[in-house]
């Protein structure tokens, strides 16, 4: 119980991060700024892969940056990867909003990129924020 309790401001801390860039996030979406289709996409899917690095961040604050970074590029690259399998039901949850949000609707290499992208900024922003070299 100690270790759960000791590691609760980091949980709490990577939850506002993952929250806050998924209301950045839905902005991007919605198309509320400046940016062009193209930019916007590429953005948004930056963004959704940098708040998949605060939810692994919260699911695992004592792990190593490196570590919580590769876990979170796999689940994003896995999901993209998915994205080339078709049928009645999961086509089904792809079309309803959070289906779309959460799944993505078709695949695209340049995603694969923003990912990566995403994920290198999140661990960057920590890094810089806690003043020393990853963990």
């Amino acid at each position: 119980m100690a270790r759960i309790t000791a590691r609760l401001p980091a949980r709490l801390a990577y939850l506002a991060l993952a929250i806050g860039t998924i209301i950045l996030g839905l902005a991007v979406n919605r198309g509320r700024t400046p940016l062009g289709p193209v930019a916007r996409d590429v953005v948004g899917d930056a963004l959704w892969a940098a708040m998949m690095a605060w939810w692994v961040g919260a699911a695992a604050p004592g792990a190593r940056l490196a570590a919580r970074s590769a876990v979170a590029l796999g689940i994003c690259m896995a999901v993209e990867v998915s994205q080339l399998i078709h049928g009645p039901a999961i086509d089904a949850v792809r079309r309803t909003t959070v289906g779309h949000l959460v799944l993505g609707s078709g695949f695209d290499p340049r995603d694969l990129a923003a990912y990566a992208l995403g994920v290198a900024a999140a661990a960057l922003l920590e890094w810089a924020a806690r003043g020393r070299a990853p963990a």
